[in-house]
């Protein structure tokens, strides 16, 4: 789901283009504030908000209402996190035709390995993800988002904001 259409790109957009995967996390929130602080002046940047959401395995739910009612939920909550992402960012200065919001429901066995396919489909030149905060035994179990996408991503910067 694309609610705000990226504008057509030129190369030279592509080297200011910024990709920001971002969730319902203080960290997600900081990470939009950080930019907005830090870039809210530049006039040629171009902001992508992205939110995965991973698409259940069949058997997570009772049946497919369960599924139905539990997506849309998640659904409506990302949006409006998107929402409020996006004012923040605007009201920081950035043009409403610099920003764009995707909301994307697929499967996916890693949001970081799902976020880098859409930088490189963007040609983003930065990815900003907010740092979740595992200790390093958690990050063992359970892996690290930002730490995948910071050691696997190719042609583009990484910041981590905490």
């Amino acid at each position: 789901m694309n609610e705000h259409p990226a504008p057509a790109l030129t190369r030279r957009d592509t080297e200011r283009h910024i990709l920001v995967a971002v969730n319902e996390s203080d960290n997600a929130k900081r990470a939009v504030m950080y930019l907005a602080d830090f870039f809210g002046d530049y006039r040629n940047v171009f902001i992508t908000l992205l939110t995965i959401l991973p698409e259940p395995e069949e058997d997570y739910f009772a049946d497919d209402k369960e599924k139905e009612d539990w997506l849309r939920e998640k659904k409506r909550n990302l949006e409006e996190c998107l929402s409020l992402y996006r004012g923040i960012l605007l009201d920081a200065g950035f043009k409403e035709d610099r920003l764009t919001t995707q909301l994307l429901i697929r499967p996916c066995s890693s949001i970081g390995d799902a976020i880098l396919e859409e930088q490189d489909k963007l040609r983003c030149c930065i990815v900003v993800v907010g740092r979740r905060g595992l200790s390093h035994n958690e990050e063992f179990i359970f892996g690290s988002t930002s730490s995948r996408i910071l050691h696997q991503a190719k042609n583009c910067a990484v910041m981590v904001v905490e």
